[in-house]
């Protein structure tokens, strides 16, 4: 994800010929023309001059040079150094076995010098730096605080160093974690998948290589052949990894989809080849990506090759599973609730609880790639927890083969509680779309029928598709494929109503949508996305199209959260600044619960209010516009509110948002720098999805 110094985030502010408060020949534009021109009607007393821009300085180039050499460095320093720079970080100071943390004891940790952290608590007392005002989190928890001597807020706890075994953090109300037997399993590649595995088996997705389940039912009738497990590659395949001597050799021959392959025997089995219709596919979507898809070609499989009865392999378990046709499963009724969609980096669980306290009906986690779930990655793994507050919570996916999507849909179903997975098809962050997935399955309909027919015949949990318009810009796709994306197993699609192509310039095509959704068979519901600020928005869509199920909310609640009050009460809230700063308040509160009190945690929390910053800076309060409500790709002029805590959100300097973060958080550490993670908070572009 590109990076930009501080000083270069995003420049809402117009200078010049565009200026939003004057015309040329002096006289104030009135507030038509500033609409007409995307310019926010502030009103005349709140205005004030743009501050001088320091842009061209040689001072502030130097700075951004700089800044940039040190970024760079960064990115090159390999693997084995920052694993070097952790292990350093752990045996300094700064970082306290927490065993010992915990208890105020040297000896309580059971790996004496073995242990990879620091037993000196008198060197850590030295360098801690001073608690923060206000309350430890954990105070109303049963038993201590987890962190002990290293809670920023040590000084509140009633007994000074607790005592006791009781973990705080345990009995909080967060949970799908991953266990650690799973994810050593995960590991090494030793996982089982049986359901996934028989389902994509019966779809002949599962190309020549054997599953697990018939490999272990192999080795029992002859001996000599050696124990193996299913690895994915980089492409999302389906490989066996042979550990000896064996007469079992997988060849990799990429296919469309992916998956196909050869298992090399001494009686090799005959080849199966792609069907005409799929290298037709293939083709077309290799010139344009506009591919004519009917009902015709949708039910034929990518083989010719009718698959072997699976009866052989699948569990009882797994069988009934198979059994079960996806209208037949539980639904969950989207229509007319508050859905706060999964956003990236700033979509997380603190965040999501403010959304709830402030009337959100439905929460998704951020988005999560497969691989990275297979590959029993926490940090992945961290994006599919749950909050107790989130009564109707989903988790959202990223997968570019059917066989990597449907063992992660397996084993979010076996590690997880949630009501339904969505996955992603309309992610159009490069890296993303370079791998086949996101929004590049907007250019290959029978990957996403393999898809979703896949992951819907594997669990029992709903499974909803988040969609773009399409891929190319004035190539729409998904009225095409709409009828097709219920009748495959999909309860829910959201269309977000702009292109890949398109980004997030020009406002979403809503008409589109409403399209689509009339086109959509009953038992599909559509939900809509792209715009939405305001309850007279959304009162909007649900009046053009009735059959539309709900609005999906996504920037309008980073930039103002309290949207879902608004929305339920039917009202423009004009907000105060204190009332501002307290949601920012729950959030630490939240925050410091989910990542820590301890100085790592801080930090963490820290890190994320200010990405959410970043975003909250573009709001304008009611009651400085001459018209309401503000659109969300209004660019505000240069003014002040109504205090100075008024005017100091209303910046869109990083160092503001720094001040800001020191209210709520104390002094940021000693050479302290940040930059946004994505440009999405800018009025015309984006970068994550």
């Amino acid at each position: 994800m590109d990076e930009s110094p501080a000083e270069t985030v995003v420049d809402p502010k117009l200078s010049g010929d565009d200026s939003p408060s004057l015309k040329s020949n002096g006289s104030q534009r009135t507030p038509e023309e500033l609409v007409a021109k995307a310019i926010a009607p502030v009103k005349k007393e709140f205005l004030r001059s743009p501050p001088p821009r320091p842009s061209s300085s040689t001072n502030h180039q130097n700075h951004v040079v700089s800044e940039t050499k040190v970024v760079s460095v960064k990115e090159k320093k390999s693997k084995r150094q920052l694993k070097r720079e952790r292990r350093q970080e752990q045996k300094s100071a700064r970082s306290i076995c927490p065993l010992i943390a915990k208890t105020g004891d040297v000896s309580s940790c059971p790996y004496n010098d073995k242990c990879r952290f620091s037993h000196d608590l008198q060197a850590f007392k030295d360098q801690k730096p001073a608690d923060l005002e206000g309350e430890c989190p954990f105070m109303n928890a049963e038993g201590p605080c987890p962190y002990g001597l290293a809670c920023r807020f040590f000084g509140t706890h009633k007994d000074g160093v607790p005592t006791g075994t009781s973990d705080a953090r345990k009995k909080c109300a967060e949970i799908n974690g991953l266990k650690k037997d799973v994810q050593k399993l995960l590991w090494k590649n030793k996982m089982s998948f049986p359901k996934a595995d028989a389902k994509l088996k019966a779809l002949g997705l599962l190309g020549k290589a054997k599953s697990k389940m018939k490999i272990l039912e192999v080795e029992k009738d002859d001996e000599t052949i050696p124990s193996t497990c299913h690895e994915t590659n980089e492409n999302g395949c389906s490989e066996v990894n042979n550990e000896s001597d064996a007469k079992l050799d997988f060849v990799d021959v990429p296919g469309e989809d992916g998956v196909d392959g050869t298992l090399e025997t001494d009686e090799q089995p005959p080849k199966k080849q792609k069907s005409v219709i799929c290298e037709n596919f293939s083709s077309a979507e290799a010139k344009n990506g506009d591919v004519i898809f009917t009902e015709k070609n949708v039910g034929i499989s990518c083989t010719q090759t009718k698959p072997e009865d699976p009866t052989d392999i699948i569990p009882p378990e797994a069988d009934r599973s198979l059994k079960l046709h996806p209208r037949e499963k539980k639904l969950i009724d989207f229509r007319d609730k508050l859905y706060l969609a999964p956003l990236t980096t700033v979509g997380n669980l603190p965040f999501r609880r403010v959304c709830k306290v402030l009337g959100a009906d439905v929460t998704c986690g951020e988005m999560a790639m497969c691989t990275n779930l297979l590959q029993g990655q926490a940090s992945e793994w961290a994006l599919l927890r749950r909050h107790s507050s989130e009564d109707l919570f989903g988790v959202q996916i990223c997968g570019a083969y059917p066989d990597t999507v449907a063992r992660a849909v397996e084993l979010i179903d076996q590690e997880c509680t949630v009501d339904f997975i969505d996955i992603n098809m309309g992610c159009p962050i490069d890296i993303v779309v370079d791998k086949g997935a996101g929004s590049a399955l907007l250019t290959k309909p029978m990957r996403i029928k393999s898809i979703i027919d896949a992951a819907s015949g594997t669990v029992d949990k709903p499974i909803t598709v988040k969609v773009r318009t399409g891929f190319f810009e004035g190539k729409n796709r998904i009225d095409s494929l709409i009828k097709d994306i219920g009748y495959w197993g999909t309860s829910a699609v959201t269309i977000h109503g702009r292109s890949r192509q398109q980004r997030y310039s020009k406002l979403a095509n809503w008409d589109y949508i409403y399209q689509c959704a009339r086109k959509a068979p009953d038992d599909l519901q559509v939900l809509g996305n792209g715009d939405v600020f305001s309850y007279l928005d959304w009162n909007m869509h649900k009046t053009e199209c009735p059959v539309l199920a709900t609005c999906m909310i996504a920037r309008g609640a980073l930039i103002k959260p309290w949207i879902f009050t608004e929305i339920k009460e039917q009202k423009h809230w004009d907000i105060s600044s204190g009332e501002r700063l307290t949601i920012l308040k729950d959030f630490v509160r939240f925050g410091l619960d989910h990542w820590g009190s301890d100085t790592k945690g801080v930090e963490t929390t820290r890190r994320f209010l200010l990405e959410w910053l970043s975003y909250t800076c573009r709001y304008i309060p009611v009651g400085l516009l001459d018209v309401v409500p503000q659109q969300l790709n209004w660019r505000p002029p240069t003014y002040m509110g109504r205090d100075d805590l008024e005017t100091l959100m209303a910046s869109d300097s990083a160092a503001d948002w720094i001040r800001i973060s020191e209210m709520l958080l104390g002094k940021v550490p000693d050479g302290f720098t940040f930059a946004p993670k994505h440009k999405s908070n800018a009025y015309d572009r984006a970068e994550n999805g």
